[in-house]
């Protein structure tokens, strides 16, 4: 994941501090959380435990609950921490933190075995940087996704290195046929890509489309329906096909499209650099020489006051 700002970490908080997350499949493989190395530590004992969902104020975990762990639950006054581990793309070694929590209740999770128990952990204080991030730069993600759907990002050299793809190429499958070609331009609802052999006839048709990922490797998967396909500068050799997502895309694909966008709100944030100091104006009643910028408000004259 990007870095993120002081500025990125404030929003993030106060636009989704209580929005919840769900450890589905997908947000786990999009997280790089660790599942084995998260645990509930309750005075000096660990109690494994699978996360069910979170928010950057409350979290939900499946816990199989023993009466040693009641009393444990009691002697320290329902205090306990989280301990989260993540194995992120740009670390080398998984990040490990704890968040300080206070037990808020058991609700049955398995008909069939009364013991398995989901328990509410409301946190005591702001959780650590990299939890706001990593929940942030998701729930980020899902909001654009809504909010700037039809948003187009032309696909050339410099927008490839911001989304992380190592290359335009990607594959159109159509009816068994893979057809190989070159990304134009990407979007949350969509893609459009140049290819040949496709005619309008497969307008409407389904497809899936494959996409090399960056930095993480592998591709992404993405099903598709054809909604255009238009020659390209006259040419009958080469088309542009114009795809939309029927369903919402994968977590792992709103995530490159974010950080694109996420780099040009940083971007447009960024203080803007300091003009350069105005040329001095030359004095025609001093022979050409330069003569100092005019007198400020207050009787101020180059940044001294009389």
């Amino acid at each position: 994941m990007s870095i993120v700002t002081t500025q990125q970490l404030t929003r993030y908080f106060d636009e989704f501090a209580k929005t919840e997350v769900t450890f589905n499949k997908q947000v786990l493989s999009a997280t790089g959380l660790v599942s084995k190395n998260v645990y509930l530590k309750v005075l000096d004992r660990q109690w494994p435990c699978v996360v069910f969902s979170s928010s950057m104020t409350t979290s939900r975990v499946i816990v199989t609950v023993k009466e040693a762990l009641l009393t444990a639950l009691r002697k320290a006054n329902n205090r306990l921490s989280l301990r989260w581990c993540f194995k992120l793309p740009e670390s080398p070694e998984p990040i490990t933190f704890f968040v300080a929590c206070h037990a808020g209740g058991f609700t049955p999770y398995d008909p069939q075995n009364q013991e398995v128990q989901l328990l509410t952990l409301e946190s005591t204080q702001r959780p650590p940087d990299d939890l706001i991030t990593i929940l942030g730069t998701l729930l980020d993600a899902n909001a654009n996704a809504q909010r700037r759907k039809e948003e187009r990002i032309p696909v050339t050299p410099e927008t490839m290195k911001k989304l992380g793809l190592e290359t335009r190429e990607a594959i159109i499958t159509l009816s068994g046929a893979a057809h190989r070609g070159v990304l134009r331009d990407l979007s949350f609802g969509g893609a459009k890509v140049l290819t040949s052999a496709i005619t309008p006839a497969a307008v409407n048709s389904p497809v899936t489309l494959r996409i090399a990922k960056g930095e993480q490797g592998g591709e992404l998967l993405l099903l598709a329906v054809i909604r255009r396909v238009d020659e390209v500068g006259g040419r009958k050799d080469i088309v542009a096909v114009a795809l939309e997502y029927p369903r919402e895309p994968p977590m792992s694909y709103k995530l490159l499209i974010n950080s694109y966008i996420s780099t040009q709100r940083k971007t447009s944030v960024e203080p803007a650099e300091k003009k350069p100091a105005p040329s001095p104006v030359p004095d025609s009643q001093n022979n050409g020489a330069t003569s100092p910028g005019p007198a400020t408000e207050g009787g101020e004259k180059d940044g001294l006051k009389k």
